[in-house]
């Protein structure tokens, strides 16, 4: 009789190693699974609530850098065709009348799909009102400049919303050739600039009409051609004065649910948070009210490791 074959420990190892592997990817899902269902529940909530006080529609198309696979990878959104479906399907479940509140947070995205959505908004009845907590670039101005009324932190941004092709602006495509001449550039590249010239007037004349619902014809034209021409940068910062400048109606009265609502879409990617402060909760005081120093309150949360 043979004595048993014994299995070498590195054989053990990798088992062991194995079997940890599966049990970690599986916690992993669980948490992802059953973390995501309850901070889906508390966005619902805060929506619904914030829907009850202003008797609105509200729709909220917030775009974070967010642990979205099974695996944590960070995937970052824009404005898609999925996002004007949805979009256009709750406005269309909207009776008319009824108000919409839209509450962006986007670095922009697909023309098409916030074409589609600034369309639907500028053929509406009810009142429809914009909420920049941060930001909404491109695309995202495009749907703000639909609204009756954009409401804005005080530090928010829009931005141009002149076309881009592929990673180069229309506006700079056009330019070139314009500098250098049609015979100095090869063919390709003057069909690419006929392309630009051609989303730039379409662009210019979308923005201009989308603007025609608030302004007169010559003073959409004018903040058409502002925003579209590439006269600046693509990600240059519109702040509330400029975009007031500009004849657009921005308020600064931002609800404190909108940022409640923010909270909730906690930037993913990093183990650590890159900001650290000691939250202080207080109520906003009433219109008029003197102000009043905060009691002191015990920190929630933990502040940076020393």
């Amino acid at each position: 009789m043979e004595p048993p074959v014994r299995r070498p420990w590195s054989l053990h190892l990798a088992n062991l190693a194995r079997a940890a592997f599966w049990l970690a990817l599986l916690v992993i899902v669980l948490m992802q699974l059953f973390g995501g269902r309850g901070i889906d529940r508390s966005r619902a909530a805060l929506l619904g609530k914030f829907e009850e006080e202003r008797k609105s529609r509200v729709i909220a198309m917030i775009h974070r850098q967010e642990s979205a696979s099974f695996l944590g990878v960070p995937v970052a959104g824009s404005i898609s065709i999925d996002d004007s479906e949805a979009v256009l399907r709750a406005i269309r479940l909207t009776p008319p009348e009824q108000p919409i509140d839209i509450i962006l947070h986007t670095p922009g995205g697909l023309v098409l799909a916030a074409e589609q959505i600034a369309k639907a908004l500028v053929e509406r009845k009810g009142k429809v009102t914009v909420f920049v907590p941060h930001y909404a670039m491109s695309g995202g101005t495009l749907i703000a400049l639909a609204a009756d009324e954009i409401v804005m932190d005080a530090n928010a941004v829009l931005g141009p919303v002149d076309p881009q092709l592929g990673d180069m602006p229309a506006a700079s495509i056009i330019k070139v050739v314009e500098a250098k001449g049609p015979k100095n550039v090869g063919d390709e590249f003057l069909m690419l600039a006929d392309m630009a010239n051609k989303a730039r007037n379409q662009v210019g004349s979308f923005v201009a009409q989308v603007l025609m619902k608030h302004m007169p014809e010559k003073q959409s034209l004018q903040v058409a051609t502002i925003l579209t021409e590439g006269r600046w940068t693509h990600d240059f910062p519109i702040t509330v004065q400029a975009a007031r400048q500009l004849g657009l109606k921005v308020s600064t009265e931002m609800p404190l649910p909108i940022y409640e609502l923010m909270d909730l879409y906690p930037q993913g990617g990093g183990i650590r948070p890159s900001v650290w402060y000691v939250p202080l909760r207080r109520a906003l005081p009433a219109p008029g009210a003197p102000q009043q120093a905060p009691a002191p309150q015990r920190p929630e949360g933990k502040g940076p490791p020393s």
